[in-house]
């Protein structure tokens, strides 16, 4: 299990920010361009993405003007419904949140950068008697678990993200889809992304409908996601986690190295 000390959360949040910022972050985008330090990529269902590296040196004038640049570069694709614009906590980006705000960008719920060792979350887990877990593949479950995750974020129920899930299962990038089901109902779901060239993979996606919450099935469906992905020989799992399910990351030995906020902007 990794040590939750000051000295292995460096190591972790180093290991973080070398391997799983930029490439990682956009490799399934369907493009990507340089503005600067920036990385501006477009992914399928009209979603721009900005990340970085870092931001070092950039003194806050500068970073004004790559808000600017990078928002007019989104605002010239029509196609382009919204953009996130992901902010680190531990990043060094004076005047970055001001900039974000007067150029018309929100601030949405502020998340747990969680990492930690795979075998930790690899555990037998009870479930209740009339729940299942299985990994999903053809597209009316695809479509039906994304339906649910919708619901639960409070988010509109959108098919182009859908879509997209569905041409990334077709792109047989490693992605896996994971739901726990009752009755024929999906009550908890969530995706494992093994990270290409490292020994990490991402647990992302976690919903649960709440009135199945507090029964150990989210930690079932963490615990396989996990084992796959050890099978996969990824030994660290990453994940951006809300309040609700960081506390059952901690109790498995992951640690917060930091917080993650997205900014987005809508047309």
């Amino acid at each position: 299990m990794v040590s939750g000390d000051i000295h292995g959360r460096a190591r972790l949040l180093a290991a973080y920010d070398a391997k799983l910022r930029t490439d990682a972050e956009t490799s399934n985008a369907i493009s990507v361009e340089c503005l600067g330090l920036l990385r501006l990529a477009v992914f399928a269902g009209g979603r721009g993405f900005i990340t970085y590296q870092n931001l070092n040196g950039v003194k806050a004038s500068g970073i004004r003007e790559l808000v600017r640049d990078a928002l007019n570069y989104y605002l010239l694709r029509t196609e382009i419904d919204s953009v996130e614009w992901k902010t680190r906590a531990h990043d060094v980006a004076p005047g970055l949140h001001e900039s974000l705000i007067g150029s018309g960008f929100v601030a949405d719920e502020s998340e747990s950068i969680m990492i930690g060792d795979a075998s930790g979350l690899a555990v037998d887990v009870a479930l209740p008697p009339e729940v299942s877990l299985r990994r999903i593949t053809d597209e009316h479950n695809v479509r039906a678990m994304c339906a649910m995750q919708h619901e639960v974020f409070g988010d509109p129920v959108s098919v182009h993200m859908a879509d997209a899930v569905l041409a990334r299962l077709a792109s047989a990038d490693g992605l896996e889809l994971w739901i726990a089901e009752a009755d024929g109902e999906i009550v908890s779901a969530g995706r494992l992304e093994p990270v290409s060239g490292t020994e990490f993979a991402g647990i992302w996606g976690g919903a649960t409908r709440e009135e199945w919450r507090g029964r150990g099935i989210y930690r079932a469906l963490t615990a396989a996601r996990a084992r796959s992905a050890l099978s996969m020989g990824k030994t660290l799992l990453h994940s951006d986690s809300t309040e609700y399910s960081r506390p059952i990351l901690e109790r498995a030995g992951l640690v917060a190295v930091s917080t993650t906020t997205p900014y987005v902007w809508n047309r």
